[in-house]
């Protein structure tokens, strides 16, 4: 366990028992989180967790579950209504979609118009098919999102969970999906996240965005990889084709996402599972920044790696060249024939196609091109063109990821939390170390649960929420008591969340006047921020034949504590070792890095 790790988060306790927790949804306007679970759901409060929840109890009928047990599900209990999809309707109402026993089901929720209400309950009497719109099997992952009325969702329509789609449904548009059973635009995919981001001034060029990982087409080769990650586009408008592709997007395109490291022997290692995807939004929404948490696809070797992505190279991609299965060996190449107007994954009524009003009236040359071509031939790299934060050679891989925006004293910092199969999160921040390579540095570790679903971010309220099977805890983003109340401490922590302020270490807000505040993030360097505030060292006394507490725990991971032992005026480190029962000896060597 690293240094700096904390003791194990607290589960919140509920009155009642549910399992396979998952955080859906916050809703800034009434202060409210909102979790789904096995047949519960459950608004809590963001200002006060420890108000009571406002609950909806949501199982499927004991017919249905009978049912289901009759096809030979239900062994590990998925014969249940298990909640996966909470997004708001309009200002008063949620609309909410569940498994319903391997029938998924479908309905909306009155949440009131203010937080004050305390509303929080189903519609009485309605119910919608939940079919392209939510899994039949709890264990296959989906994502989904509600865009003017548009439920727009990557998801396995069928029974057995063989036909994978992205799907368009609602809104009293006519149902879109991507074309069924064609490995070339979708084969065996793995749905990680789903946003809606403009690609210019103009609305009708407004694109969903998609992030999965699939089955890689060429696997049984050998040396090409067996999982492959993803990034997808199709137009809001997008109304299907008229004689080709009629219900069946005309705009879906799709690319690689490229996260790898070039080892000391030259050789290259690439992250190819994608595990989960952050949207940073930046000031320019049509420019927000891509962070992508990818593991390794092999099971001797084990890593993780964090990389970020520009949506200017994402789209300059999608701009370029179209992939082509060519020749005696048929290899992916360049498609080098003409390319139809309008350009496949053009929008229609967009900048480059003011005079074609709808996808309807694309023409037959341009569907059946990107029918036969959805894949462009080069892929997307990282900025820099390496991971942002990687880890090999550890016994676990990272799962889960939320990013944050910290304003500190010299400057704005990216703060990562990255969830791990072992149950922890940790805290993590990339600095620039020179101007060809950065700086990782682990914070911390919080001990939270054996396996994680989700970990969800409230910036406002400072506050991590992560959920799993066993339940939801709630970390602070910061813990700054635990740096202690030296300047040197707070200082080597290097955590841009606090700061010293003339007494102890404390949050940092950017608002603060005091002068007294000493924090440096950048490079860690308490002689020159705590000039006057420390000595250097701390003496400790003791008098032979009794015993001294030595503290020998540091403060955070940036520090470690050296023991020195003068006499006569000469001074020496201290090696210690430890006798313990049976005879077992564990020796201890302690080397300067913190000096107090």
């Amino acid at each position: 366990k690293m240094a700096g790790a904390l003791m194990a988060a607290r589960p919140f306790s509920f009155s009642f028992n549910t399992s396979d927790y998952r955080i859906l949804l916050m809703d800034q306007d009434q202060g409210r989180l909102y979790l789904g679970s096995r047949e519960y759901l459950v608004a809590l409060d963001m200002h006060n967790v420890n108000k009571e929840p406002l609950i909806i109890h949501w199982p499927a009928s004991a017919k249905r579950k009978g049912e289901c047990q009759m096809t030979g599900k239900g062994r590990q209990g998925e014969c249940a209504n298990f909640v996966r999809l909470i997004e708001p309707w309009n200002r008063t109402h949620l609309y909410t979609c569940g498994t319903g026993a391997y029938q998924p089901i479908c309905t909306f929720i009155n949440r009131g118009w203010r937080a004050e209400d305390y509303l929080f309950r189903l519609v009485p009497g309605y119910a919608d098919s939940g079919k392209g719109k939510c899994s039949y099997d709890p264990k296959q992952e989906s994502i989904a999102v509600l865009i003017n009325g548009n439920l727009y969702a990557g998801v396995h329509i069928d029974f057995m969970s063989t036909d994978a789609t992205l799907f368009r449904t609602m809104g009293g548009r006519t149902a879109i999906r991507t074309e069924q059973y064609d490995s070339r635009w979708l084969n065996e995919p793995v749905f990680v996240q789903i946003q809606q981001i403009p690609d210019s001034a103009e609305r009708n060029d407004d694109k969903l965005y998609f992030f999965f990982r699939e089955k890689s087409l060429d696997s049984s080769g050998g040396a090409s990889p067996s999982v492959l990650a993803r990034v997808g586009r199709v137009c809001l408008n997008d109304e299907g084709g008229q004689k080709s592709l009629v219900n069946r997007w005309t705009t879906f395109l799709k690319a690689r996402l490229i996260c790898s490291v070039i080892g000391e022997d030259g050789v290259e290692t690439r992250f190819d599972e994608l595990r989960d995807v952050f949207i940073q939004p930046t000031q320019d929404e049509r420019n927000p920044m891509v962070y992508a948490l990818f593991t390794t696809a092999g099971s001797v070797f084990k890593g993780s790696a964090v990389c970020v992505y520009s949506m200017a190279d994402i789209r300059n991609v999608f701009n370029g060249p179209f992939a082509h299965k060519h020749g005696h060996n048929y290899q992916w190449t360049e498609y080098t024939g003409k390319i139809p107007y309008p350009r496949p994954g053009t929008c229609p009524g967009g900048t480059f196609t003011p005079g074609i009003r709808s996808s309807k009236n694309f023409s037959d040359e341009a569907v059946n091109f990107i029918r036969a071509h959805p894949l462009m031939i080069h892929p997307v790299y990282p900025i820099h063109r390496r991971p942002l934060v990687v880890r090999t050679g550890v016994d676990y891989r990272f799962t889960a990821m939320v990013v944050d925006q910290v304003d500190a004293v010299d400057g704005r910092y990216e703060v990562l939390f990255l969830g791990t199969d072992r149950g922890t999160v940790q805290k993590v921040i990339v600095l620039p170390k020179d101007p060809t390579s950065m700086e990782e540095l682990t914070l911390e570790e919080v001990e939270v649960f054996r396996v994680f679903k989700c970990i969800f971010l409230v910036s406002p309220q400072q506050q991590l929420y992560v959920s799993s099977d066993a339940g939801l805890t709630q970390v602070s983003l910061h813990r700054c008591g635990v740096y202690g109340r030296a300047c040197s401490d707070c200082c080597l922590a290097r955590d841009p969340y606090c700061a010293w302020d003339g007494e102890s270490c404390s949050a940092f807000t950017p608002s603060t006047k005091r002068r007294s505040r000493r924090q440096d993030v950048k490079h860690g360097d308490p002689l020159r921020q705590c000039r006057g505030f420390n000595a250097k060292e701390t003496v400790q006394f003791g008098v032979e034949g009794s015993s001294t507490f030595l503290e020998c725990q540091p403060r955070s991971p940036q520090a470690t504590i050296k023991w020195l032992f003068q006499r006569e005026g000469k001074r020496k480190v201290v090696r210690i070792t430890v006798t313990f029962l049976r005879n077992m000896r564990i020796s201890i060597s302690l080397l300067p890095v913190q000096q107090i």
